[in-house]
């Protein structure tokens, strides 16, 4: 019997750094860091996605994927003690995406254009650096709002990390125009000149978050991409009024829970296409995979141990 029962995982609960033991010879350790770490559903996905790997190439019945609570003054210790210990493949979320980036000899171009690593691979010697949420955001995209980000007209709420994302993948893509919009102006000049040192911002423009440019309202075909934190809680409100954009505006949320936030209620009242950001977990979880498998990962296993793990 592998480490799957009927799709769940055996091991739920987050383990500690100094809890992790070497795995058998025959086993390989995946897994996610954090500080927290125990609201990541990314075991749920990942085992799904084993599970229906491994009927098609036995050889991956012995991976299994935990999620491990990594302090950041850890992280340095725990890359090199992990690879002793088994593990072949990490994901990571806050707060390491970016203060990896001085641990790791290899990183690959599009991670050094999102300027954030959450994707490592243990190639035997060294951990390698990719990021996979630019990946996610661009598939999920294509999926229900059906939005190619070629020639797209993007807006995107925030300026963090989520954001650079997002605003990087638009312009790697060749996005017609992209508008950010963020809260704190300094914030904002901070990241167009993150942005400016791997990309060519001829078509960017910002703006004040609580002043939307009149512009905006004129453009037929636009999505807006929520990368702000607001949301996340139950009454939040949400970061923009949609009341005067056109109705055929796209709107895409990166929470995904809760699944509907106050933004995509907005939309939904107001007869907009909208989507919340499990899709955009699911396709980079995909993505993730793909690197330390090598092998073509099943999307619908992965949607279907995430909508395992949140409740309806």
């Amino acid at each position: 019997m592998n480490e799957f029962t009927k799709g769940k995982p055996m091991l739920e609960c987050p383990l500690r750094i100094e809890d992790v033991s070497p795995l058998p010879e025959d086993k390989v350790g995946l897994a996610v860091l954090g500080a927290p770490i125990k609201h990541s559903i990314s075991p749920q996905l990942h085992h799904a996605a084993l599970e229906e790997l491994s009927a098609r190439a036995p050889n991956f019945s012995n991976w299994q994927y935990h999620k491990i609570e990594v302090e950041s003054k850890d992280l340095a210790s725990a890359l090199p003690y992990l690879a002793r210990c088994g593990y072949r493949g990490l994901n990571l979320t806050i707060p390491h995406k970016v203060e990896v980036f001085s641990l790791l000899d290899t990183i690959d171009p599009e991670a050094r254009n999102i300027g954030a690593v959450n994707t490592l691979k243990f190639d035997g010697s060294k951990w390698q650096g990719f990021n996979s949420d630019g990946y996610g955001l661009e598939h999920a995209l294509l999926g229900k709002l059906q939005v190619p980000l070629v020639s797209a007209n993007v807006v995107v709420l925030g300026a963090g990390g989520a954001a650079r994302a997002a605003a990087a993948q638009a312009l790697s893509r060749g996005c017609k125009s992209l508008w950010i919009g963020n809260r704190s102006a300094l914030r904002l000049e901070e990241l167009i000149g993150e942005l400016r040192n791997s990309f060519n911002t001829s078509c960017v423009s910002t703006f004040e978050i609580s002043q939307i440019p009149l512009a905006l309202f004129k453009i037929e075909e636009l999505v807006i991409i929520n990368a702000t934190s607001l949301g996340l809680e139950k009454n939040d409100p949400s970061p923009i009024s949609l009341c005067d954009f056109p109705s055929s505006t796209k709107v895409y949320d990166m929470i995904y829970n809760p699944p509907e936030t106050s933004l995509l209620r907005q939309a939904k009242l107001m007869g907009m296409a909208y989507e919340n950001g499990l899709s955009m977990l699911v396709h980079q979880a995909v993505r993730s995979l793909s690197i330390w498998t090598e092998q073509e990962v099943s999307v619908q296993a992965m949607f279907n141990g995430a909508r395992s793990a949140i409740p309806n």
